[in-house]
Parts: structure tokens; C-alpha cells; sequence
């Protein structure tokens, strides 16, 4: 089972359609809705909907979505999902995998890394939402285990192709890197 956390800018088409290619190949997957239904058409807008709402309640509705599900999961997040993602990944035991979409957090923000967690974290080399501490906590995971994978070009979002900052060629290498990532660690349906 993969439980998987939007961005910013909502429960788009496009992250529905990522989760959508992980059905196809056989993987049971969760979209939970922590932004009840609103998306957004652009980042800033995503954002200040966030903080307006409290970063932290975001949060909380992404980890209630998932009390009920199954502890042997794979949990991903795209950027604003990402700290629930590895907060779980973390905290719960039996967990599968982390996948981090285009942002990482230092593993000491939830504790001790768990001892032999699979995860993968993916960015553009230059995109300026995955600041200095998203690299540095990329850095950090991957030195303890975690696949950390740059891709050319700027864009922050590129792997939900229903979004301007869509980038196909990096979305599709994305793509193919989680599968065989998923076959390894979790069993399909």
C-alpha cells in the first residue's frame, strides 16, 4: 500500500494521475485530501492557502488520513507532503519506504532514522523552492541509505503533469525509478 501526500497547490489531476500509473502497475494507493477539496493554479496562491489554514493543521489532516491505514506502507509526499510522509515513514513501524518529491526534511526533526528504511528523494538541481535545506537534508538521507536523485532544470512541481512546471523527460525518469523502487519494497496488490 502507498499513501500518497499533495503539494501545495491541492489534490490535483496530476498527482491523481501519478497515483494512477502506481494502480496500473498493481500498487493499492491512498490520495488523501488535506486541503478538503481546494486546489490552486498557482504555487503562491497553494502557500499562503497553507498558512492560512496553519502549516501545522495541513499536517495534522494528512496524519489522521492515515491512523487507519495499514503500518506496512510506502509513504510519499510531493513538497508540502512531504513532512507528513517522513514523519510517518519515522514513526511507525512496519513502514515500507519514504518517497520525498521535491523536497527532503532532516531526519532528526522526527526522531532517529529507523534502522534500514528504503527511500528515495527527487529534485531538479535548480529549483529554488528546494532550498538549502531541502539539499542538505537530501544530503543527509542519503547518507543513510536514501536514493537521492537530481534531475536537470529549475522546476519545483515537474512531476504532476497537470501543471505549467510539468517536465515530461523528468517526470518520466521519476516515474520509472519509483516503480522499480516499489518493486523492491512493496509487494502489489
Amino acid at each position: 500500500m502507498i499513501v500518497l501526500f499533495h503539494h501545495a497547490q491541492g489534490l490535483t489531476d496530476g498527482v491523481l494521475a501519478f497515483a494512477e500509473t502506481l494502480r496500473q502497475a498493481g500498487h493499492t494507493v491512498h490520495t488523501p485530501d488535506s486541503y478538503d477539496g481546494h486546489t490552486f493554479d498557482d504555487i503562491d496562491e497553494g502557500v499562503a492557502f497553507a498558512k492560512e489554514t496553519g502549516f501545522q493543521v495541513v499536517a495534522d489532516r494528512a496524519l489522521a488520513a492515515a491512523e487507519e491505514l495499514p503500518t506496512a506502507t510506502v509513504y510519499g509526499g510531493f513538497s508540502l507532503g512531504v513532512p507528513p510522509a517522513q514523519q510517518l515513514a519515522q514513526t511507525r513501524d512496519g513502514v515500507r519506504g519514504l518517497l520525498s518529491f521535491h523536497g527532503a526534511i532532516p531526519p532528526g526533526e522526527f526522531g532517529t532514522w529507523p534502522d534500514g528504511l528504503a527511500a528515495q528523494v527527487h529534485a531538479m538541481a535548480d529549483d529554488p523552492w528546494f532550498e538549502d535545506f531541502d539539499r542538505a537534508a537530501a544530503k543527509e538521507l542519503e547518507g543513510l541509505g536514501a536514493d537521492y536523485f537530481l534531475y536537470p532544470g529549475s522546476a519545483h512541481l515537474f512531476a504532476d503533469n497537470s501543471l505549467p512546471s510539468y517536465d515530461a523527460g523528468a517526470a518520466a525518469l521519476l516515474t520509472e525509478r519509483v516503480l522499480e523502487f516499489l518493486a523492491r519494497v512493496e509487494p502489489r496488490a
